[in-house]
């Protein structure tokens, strides 16, 4: 079975199912279901989470007089960054996850189609071979009708008296 993964403008995640044959069964259109709502929410999350530490990172970047308010900020802004690279890094390891789901789900698909085609080429050998058989025995039975009338002609029984 053959499973798209992708990843549309605005976070949004779809999951496809298609291939050639039967259709997926429930368990696996349940599985499918399940995988996409899994990475709707984590798309979801990794976003809100980048934009609500950039909005803050902006409030806190302001400067003010007192220092101890403005290390207190400092902290605040780097807090504030590292939960933002955190963030970006999980939606990073969402796109490798996806990338690698469209790799291996094209590989079970590639070899799904090769078995096809093995089968198709298998089922024409063997009518070939059964064709092949059949103008082999009549090459045969003409063989042996020409040679008894080969042997029985007058021609031949002509050249042999001298």
């Amino acid at each position: 079975m053959n499973k798209g993964v992708g990843v549309g403008v605005g976070g949004g995640v779809g999951v496809g199912l298609g291939g050639a044959g039967s259709g997926p069964t429930a368990a696996a259109a349940a599985a499918a279901a399940q995988k996409q709502k899994t990475l709707l929410q984590r798309v979801d999350t990794d976003i809100t989470n980048i934009v609500d530490n950039f909005s803050h990172l902006v409030n806190v970047a302001r400067v003010n007089d007192p220092p101890v308010k403005n290390s207190q900020e400092a902290f605040m802004m780097e807090m504030r960054a590292a939960r933002m690279v955190q963030a970006a890094d999980s939606l990073l390891k969402l796109v490798s996850e996806l990338k690698q789901t469209a790799i291996f789900s094209g590989f079970a698909s590639l070899n799904e189609h090769v078995e096809q085609r093995i089968t198709e080429f298998n089922q024409q050998a063997e009518k070939t071979d059964r064709l092949l058989a059949q103008i082999g025995e009549e090459a045969a039975a003409s063989l042996k009708e020409l040679e008894s009338h080969y042997y029985t002609s007058i021609q031949r029984t002509d050249q042999l008296e001298p």
